[in-house]
């Protein structure tokens, strides 16, 4: 989960400067060829977990995986008040996580993503 936070948070100060941000992945491959495999490095696809809400603020969701982290009762995401407090944000939630205030939430989510693939 740091993994994911580290990337939005680099992702959100790359936006703020202007800079890019290209993380990458190995990735197997098998030459046709020769049948032999290498790793190469492959860029990675960070999408980022905020998005301007319907009254034009920003407004920050935390993910686990494909799914939205439910923060509050009823509350999926942090509204922030100027788009220059993303990365601030970002930071303080990723510390909440590493302080295990969001450890519920995260094993509720889990529990809920595993019993999806029990058949």
């Amino acid at each position: 989960m740091s993994k994911r936070l580290w990337e939005q948070i680099q992702l959100a100060k790359s936006q703020a400067t202007g800079a890019a941000f290209t993380p990458t992945k190995l990735r197997t491959i098998k030459d046709a060829d020769t049948g032999v495999r290498r790793q190469i490095e492959h860029p990675k696809r960070v999408k980022p977990w905020w998005f301007t809400s319907d009254n034009g603020k920003t407004a920050v969701c935390v993910r686990y995986g494909a799914r939205v982290l439910e923060l509050a009762k009823g509350k999926f995401a942090v509204e922030l008040p100027a788009h220059a407090q993303l990365v601030a944000t970002l930071e303080l939630i990723k510390t909440a996580i590493e302080a295990g205030e969001l450890d519920t939430e995260l094993e509720s989510t889990a529990h809920t993503l595993r019993n999806g693939f029990k058949r």
